[in-house]
């Protein structure tokens, strides 16, 4: 079985204003009043955007690279609410929002799931996220994460590969990532499946709840939105939750919520993506945190044992931001980040090895 996984998808904002159907372009941020202000900045940076954008321009080179690998699946983390709404959510000061006629970006990459437990698919309050609920399904798009109640929101999304079974994917969401307590779905109140901690306990129970769900041979993907925007350093509590969720046949945890990449580690012959960093943002001209190259973002192109769910292999494509399309990494990118995950990755006994511009995954069996 054959997934590609990347990090956040972030087509609000700049982007949305850049697509066919842009909303209206008031923002509620500290230093930012016009969503357009975003389109400028990537201007500056890169050169003209030509508009308005064709939906399938923001995933540019991914595109060929994911009908190359020939993947079953392909799975992101949405971290923009799509709707109409223009009340936000009070006291918070990003927000992000797509016109529900801009979901066409997600249709042209093929996106077949996303994971919705994180902290901007609220940003719009609890209209927002039914509409992006709404809009998800009309455009055939599964999710995960997020509901009008805490068992919706607990719900995976089924997805059948036809020629090689069912992937059950759960997403989860930490308030370790600035997701605000008060977004948690209950069993009377809309939200995200937002977890009361990293503990042990925890992790007993959500593995009893998605078994609940799992038939003989499904794999599980278990999405999980944690940690802080910026560092590498990756807590005790996380490595010690995303082993037991391993331990109990969880195939792959998919980590989301840094701004840039993070280690790797296969554990029980099973993949751990600590962080998979920024993918689509409009974040070009942005300042700050330069060292941590968070305008590079990979695609997780991996291969599973369908009846096992072990990894057979993964690639790692590095790709850039430019004009608010993703192109491949310039020439010497590659090899930056080939040292960085290999220096990551040291204290869990996996490396990268770089060939044509493209990351190969080893790995020392405990």
């Amino acid at each position: 079985m054959r997934l590609f996984l990347c990090g956040d998808v972030m087509t609000g904002r700049g982007i949305d204003q850049a697509l066919p159907h842009p909303l209206n372009p008031v923002l509620y941020e500290p230093y930012v009043r016009d969503a357009r202000e975003y389109i400028a900045l990537a201007e500056k940076a890169h050169g003209p955007i030509s508009r308005p954008l064709s939906f399938d321009y923001i995933w540019g080179d991914t595109l060929p690279v994911l009908e190359d690998a020939g993947v079953d699946l392909r799975i992101v983390n949405l971290e923009t609410a799509i709707t109409w709404s223009e009340t936000p959510w009070p006291g918070k000061g990003i927000h992000y929002r797509m016109h529900p006629q801009n979901v066409s970006c997600l249709s042209a990459a093929r996106i077949s799931a996303c994971a919705l437990a994180n902290n901007h698919v609220l940003d719009w309050g609890y209209d927002g996220l039914s509409e992006t609920l709404q809009t998800l399904d009309a455009a055939g798009i599964a999710h995960s994460g997020a509901g009008n109640d805490a068992e919706e929101a607990m719900q995976p999304a089924v997805l059948d590969t036809a020629a090689n079974g069912r992937v059950l994917f759960f997403s989860f969401g930490s308030t370790t990532s600035g997701i605000p307590h008060e977004w948690k779905a209950t069993s009377i109140s809309p939200g995200v499946n937002l977890l009361d901690d990293l503990s042990e306990a925890t992790a007993a129970r959500l593995c009893d709840q998605m078994r609940s769900y799992q038939q003989p041979d499904d794999l599980v993907v278990a999405s999980l939105h944690w940690g802080s925007n910026w560092g590498y350093e990756i807590p005790r509590e996380q490595i010690v939750f995303a082993h037991r969720l391993i331990e109990e046949g969880v195939a792959i945890v998919h980590g989301h919520s840094s701004h840039h990449v993070k280690a790797i580690e296969v554990f029980q012959g099973r993949l751990i993506l600590y962080g998979c960093g920024d993918f689509i943002t409009d974040y070009e001209g942005i300042s700050g945190y330069e060292a941590f190259r968070g305008d590079l973002a990979l695609m997780y192109l991996v291969e599973l044992e369908s009846t096992t769910g072990e990894v057979i292999n993964a690639r790692l494509v590095p790709m850039q931001m430019r004009r608010f399309r993703l192109e491949r990494a310039s020439a010497a990118d590659p090899k930056w980040i080939c040292n960085l995950m290999s220096e990551l990755g040291e204290r869990f006994c996996t490396r990268v090895s770089l060939e044509d511009g493209c990351l190969t995954l080893g790995w020392s069996a405990e």
